[in-house]
């Protein structure tokens, strides 16, 4: 059973992205402990992670072109003329008198989305966002493993509800095959779509209203990079069940031709 990382029932007017369960320091290399367990995520600075978008039907995105946000494909519907979804931009606090906010006005999903795999989408805005970087893609596979960040409003326990303020974590890279093992996944992870990331003790990890929101890192340069969007998990940070998240990488020219054709 997919357990998507939507928060479902969130309300509009609060407009929050995702929280996740964030350590005050985290260890270098996957597979071990993080150093601390501090479940509820350390907040981010106002303006350190500009890219960041909540969604109003609870999930997160990031600002990919002035005009368009990559989120998940299991956040939206169907391709289409769309105008119900409030994108809200920024900001670290979701009720800051600065927040930015946008009406959506077209959707597109990833063609064949089915429910496996595939998980991503993009949300054309009405209006252009301006004075706020944008995040670029993986283009390959140089930056699929190291350490990754996190970052969202959304439910900073399992079963919890959205926060107010963008919290910030990291989680390391595990590998498809360790993923795919009888002790964590046991072969429901779709290698080429799909990258996974947390510790094997669990406690850091993205959860539910984090769906959509990028896992990035830094790139040759210093610059962040997005290297995958939050997709599911079985539960929230328990102890061999990662967070699985779309591989970025293999999806990158068909979301870059996607945005082209919407005049992003």
């Amino acid at each position: 059973m997919v357990r998507w990382r939507i928060l479902l029932g969130t309300a509009v007017a609060v407009l929050a992205v995702a929280s996740v369960a964030s350590p005050a320091a985290a260890a270098p290399t996957g597979g071990g402990a993080p150093t601390a367990n501090v479940v509820g995520g350390s907040r981010a600075a106002q303006g350190e992670f500009p890219f960041m978008v909540r969604l109003s039907m609870g999930c997160g995105g990031a600002l990919y072109s002035p005009t368009i946000v990559l989120t998940a494909a299991h956040c939206v519907g169907r391709t289409g003329t769309n105008t119900s979804i409030t994108a809200t931009l920024g900001v670290v606090d979701l009720q800051s008198s600065s927040r930015i906010a946008r009406r959506s006005n077209y959707v597109y999903r990833a063609p064949g989305y089915n429910g496996n795999g595939k998980d991503w989408a993009l949300i054309r805005l009405a209006s252009p966002v301006t004075g706020l970087a944008t995040l670029p893609l993986a283009s390959s596979t140089a930056y699929d493993s190291g350490t990754f960040t996190i970052a969202g409003w959304g439910a900073a326990t399992e079963g919890g509800g959205q926060q107010r303020y963008l919290l910030k974590a990291q989680v390391p890279f595990v590998s498809d095959t360790t993923c795919n093992s009888p002790s964590m996944y046991n072969g429901e992870i779709i290698a080429t779509d799909e990258i996974c990331a947390g510790y094997t003790s669990g406690g850091v990890d993205t959860c539910q209203g984090d769906s959509g929101g990028p896992m990035f890192r830094a790139d040759a340069s210093g610059a962040w990079v997005q290297v995958g969007i939050v997709s599911w998990g079985d539960g929230c940070a328990r102890p061999n069940k990662p967070g699985v998240y779309t591989q970025v990488s293999y999806f990158s020219s068909a979301i870059k031709s996607a945005a082209a054709s919407l005049g992003g």
